[in-house]
């Protein structure tokens, strides 16, 4: 018994003749007219134009996608408009942020309260061998440096060894290291 051989089906032989007017697939119909070709998604040369224009007003790529979309039907996607303007040589332009306005704070008025103030700061680096340690700054304008030893015990090295604080300094110190210490978590 021999094989059968498959031969396949043609159906709809009728379709695949050309008729008067068209071409055939091998273009041999003389009196074929030519078509225009069906809408694609690529911009005409008119509608590079119009979109350099657009480039050229400022118009972003989203907008620009929008706008070859709605009034030429060609849809691209953004990426596809970056290559467009790409292709085209065009420079987006990019809307310049406005500089923001510095504001210069108004010349305060010496209280003697701000003049009399203590103020405190804690060291982000904690100097070897202590808990804590910081700077304090006296109403006198003394800058003194502090530190909490391991024992809980606080102290003050000012450079000048003779130097001591008024003693509501020192009560001011105090309250405002407790409130700097609670405040990074000690």
């Amino acid at each position: 018994m021999e094989p059968e051989e498959e031969y396949p089906i043609q159906e709809n032989l009728d379709d695949s003749t050309p008729e008067a007017g068209e071409s055939d697939a091998a273009g041999e119909n003389p009196e074929a007219v030519d078509k225009p070709a069906a809408a694609s998604n690529e911009p005409t040369d008119e509608q590079k134009r119009d979109v350099a224009r657009w480039i050229n007003e400022g118009v972003g790529l989203s907008d620009i996608q929008k706008r070859l979309s709605e009034e030429f039907g060609v849809t691209l996607t953004y990426m596809g408009v970056r290559f467009l303007i790409d292709d085209l040589d065009l420079t987006i332009q990019d809307e310049e942020e406005p500089e923001p306005e510095v504001e210069v704070p108004e010349a305060v008025p010496l209280d003697a309260d701000l003049l009399g103030s203590v103020s405190v700061t804690v060291d982000k680096v904690t100097r070897p061998g202590v808990m804590a340690s910081g700077t304090a700054t006296f109403s006198d304008g003394v800058n003194c440096p502090w530190y909490l030893d391991q024992v809980g015990r606080l102290g003050l090295t000012p450079k000048d060894e003779a130097y001591k604080p008024s003693d509501d300094d020192l009560a001011e110190f105090q309250k405002q290291l407790q409130t700097e210490l609670q405040k990074s978590g000690m």
